[in-house]
């Protein structure tokens, strides 16, 4: 079968990277409804007390405005991730913000969280949601401590975060719990994008503390209570990210999404434009977050799942992930050059490698965390 998307990638390299990102979500908002392929029940998961048809999430940046978590989940995705979404709306940093690096098949972007603010997305969730209850196929769904997320609606996360004028930053992110609580199926606190400055001191230990202790305090207080995930840096010193899990646990947390974009270079990038400032992301993100994956993993000894994040493009670099300690995985970056029939590659090469060990995705979750986390793992 033709991929469409697959075919329109040179005419959207044809524009800079952010008006190409446009006109993909314009057209995507233009596709009619499209049902996916049913999972293999091997590919289905159970984290955070949700239910997911597989393991394949899109990461937050991708639909900053929810607009378009429908056609994405229609693509194969198990999750969507909406996002990053502050109270006010805002414009970012100045264009040019974004830059492929072909040579590399990376991203780096310094868009500054911009958004449209929480109203229109809520707007849009709650639509898309009242929609499908009325066409009957909303659905209960889960069986954990979360149950009543939106199964018929698939699973959508919203990915919050603070404006870059904001007085009390841990206060917008309050106000994202409780402006999306209804309607999100999991919250994800972003405090690791390095484009907003000193948005990365909300990983130190005290800071820290406060903001999850009050977030998940607006999390108990909502009508009602979805997953709090956290979302971190790769660029961590080993005693730094000693100190977030272990704030991450006193706090009770559900969850941890490693990693953001860097701001490191690897020195085998090739493309000139490597050397714009902002977060590095796509393949040569890869060695570097799968690290900190493994590192993580082994810091929180089973206590809560981890999503795994950064350089996945293949069913190989996906199951990296999980043996490295993913319980999920997500992507975005490949999708430019890969468009989204990826997905469904993915979970073909992920089944494929069930079926050839005869285990399941549970035994493979974490097997070589001590190999990546040592560097040598193969």
């Amino acid at each position: 079968m033709i991929d469409p998307f697959k075919l329109a990638l040179p005419l959207l390299r044809l524009l800079d990277a952010e008006n190409a990102h446009r006109a993909t979500i314009a057209g995507l908002k233009r596709l009619p409804a499209q049902t996916p392929q049913k999972d293999d029940r091997r590919l289905a998961v159970s984290a955070f007390g949700l239910d997911f048809p597989n393991p394949i999430g899109l990461a937050a940046g991708f639909d900053k405005n929810a607009e378009v978590p429908g056609a994405m989940l229609g693509f194969g995705f198990g999750f969507v991730e909406v996002g990053t979404l502050t109270p006010r709306a805002q414009p970012g940093n100045d264009r040019p913000r974004a830059f492929r690096l072909l040579e590399d098949r990376g991203v780096v972007n310094r868009y500054g969280f911009n958004n449209d603010g929480h109203a229109p997305a809520l707007e849009r969730l709650t639509r898309r949601l009242a929609h499908l209850a009325e066409t009957k196929e909303r659905r209960h769904y889960g069986a954990g401590p979360y149950r009543g997320a939106h199964d018929g609606a698939g699973v959508v996360g919203v990915n919050v975060g603070a404006n870059k004028d904001a007085e009390d930053r841990i206060a917008d992110y309050v106000e994202g719990v409780g402006a999306f609580a209804e309607v999100a199926d999991y919250f994800t606190i972003n405090v690791s994008s390095p484009n907003t400055p000193g948005l990365r001191d909300l990983q130190a230990p005290e800071a820290l503390s406060e903001l999850l202790a009050r977030v998940i305090d607006a999390r108990d207080a909502a009508p009602v209570q979805r997953p709090v995930l956290l979302k971190i840096a790769p660029d961590l010193a080993l005693d730094q990210l000693d100190g977030i899990v272990r704030v991450a646990l006193d706090r009770r947390i559900d969850g941890m999404i490693v990693s953001n974009t860097t701001i490191s270079r690897p020195e085998t990038l090739r493309s000139p434009l490597g050397k714009e400032s902002g977060g590095l992301s796509g393949k040569p993100l890869f060695p570097l977050s799968t690290y900190m994956l493994a590192q993580t993993y082994l810091r929180v000894e089973g206590q809560f799942p981890l999503i795994g994040v950064g350089g996945v493009d293949s069913a190989e670099t996906a199951l990296a992930k999980i043996e490295a300690g993913a319980t999920l995985v997500q992507l975005y970056s490949a999708l430019i050059y890969e468009g989204p029939g990826l997905v469904s590659r993915i979970k073909g090469g992920l089944f494929d490698a069930l079926q050839s060990e005869n285990v399941t995705l549970a035994a493979l979750v974490g097997r070589k965390a001590a190999q990546w986390a040592q560097g040598d793992a193969t």
